[in-house]
């Protein structure tokens, strides 16, 4: 299982690399799924660019983007440099340290956590005032999808993924225009 296990205690396979330091510096490749799947931020329109599909997000997915770009003034120091208090954000040599052995840094999951939770709760706000669509349970599905870019070559394979991903929108089983999945 490449590095992640089975948790016995609640049935789900553990998505992250076991022993790894995800408060480490690093370039990581992560995906969010809205719950059930649902539409909530936009449109791709097929011929919005000359060669590609074009997202065109609608107030809920600026309000996503807006929370993206927060992430960097909520967590500035995420790069190993040590906090006000001198507490190391990362340790390249003991991923391991604190009391308990708690991380002091900021790890891809917290960030996560912040960043549904963010989402999440303006996302309702404007359920409520502005009848932006209603979704059942919880926004985001329970977990994310994480990839640790580890050299130039998985970087290259991610970014040729992310950049060519839009000209699969036609094929794909959750567009709306090749099933009924949403209709």
């Amino acid at each position: 299982m490449t590095g992640k296990q089975y948790n016995k205690e609640n049935g789900r396979k553990n998505m992250r690399l076991q022993g790894y330091d995800y408060s480490r510096s690093g370039l990581y490749f992560l995906t969010i799924v809205v719950q059930n799947r649902l539409h909530l931020f936009g449109e791709i329109h097929p011929n919005g660019h000359p060669v590609l599909p074009v997202m065109i997000l609608n107030d809920a997915g600026n309000m996503v983007e807006k929370w993206y770009h927060e992430i960097e003034n909520k967590f500035p120091n995420n790069d190993g440099r040590p906090n006000n208090d001198g507490r190391p954000h990362s340790n390249d040599d003991n991923p391991k340290y604190g009391i308990h052995n708690k991380r002091y840094g900021t790890s891809i999951g917290d960030v996560m956590d912040w960043f549904k939770t963010m989402t999440t709760n303006e996302y309702i706000r404007e359920v409520k005032n502005n009848h932006w669509r209603r979704f059942d349970g919880k926004l985001w599905q329970r977990n994310y999808y994480d990839h640790i870019i580890r050299n130039d070559h998985a970087f290259q394979k991610i970014s040729h993924y992310i950049i060519n991903n839009p000209l699969k929108w036609n094929d794909d089983t959750f567009n709306n225009d090749n099933n009924q999945l949403n209709k």
